[in-house]
């Protein structure tokens, strides 16, 4: 199932290191399937206070994603990003075709009612 590479980032000020990394990043994740889902693109906060930028990269499995993060054309461009722009990036692992979440509020029911 697809997995996703989500990065929260604060202050993302113009700097060369970072347009540098932006121009390397896509070649890195290329070979694992990666692609961009959203990259900088506005935004509404509808709840809640959510400053800064999004970017979501989408690959065919949690496998993929963490094997690219790990990969050394990734590690090496890492730094160009991070010592600018502060953040939080997480990888998640996506719902299978034909999620039902009422099976989940199911199971969390049953749970709930045998405590």
């Amino acid at each position: 199932m697809a997995a996703y590479v989500i990065a929260h980032l604060q202050d993302a000020a113009p700097h060369p290191d970072v347009a540098e990394y932006i121009e390397r990043i896509p070649a890195t994740f290329e070979p694992y399937g990666g692609r961009f889902l959203v990259h900088m693109t506005q935004h509404e906060v509808r709840e809640g206070h959510w400053p800064g930028a999004i970017v979501m990269i989408g690959f065919p499995g949690i496998a993929e994603a963490r094997a690219w993060w790990d990969s050394p054309a990734y590690q090496e461009i890492a730094p160009l990003r991070s010592r600018h722009i502060e953040g939080d990036i997480i990888l998640v692992e996506g719902v299978p075709e034909g999620y039902d979440a009422t099976k989940t509020a199911k199971a969390m029911r049953e749970a709930m009612s045998a405590q």
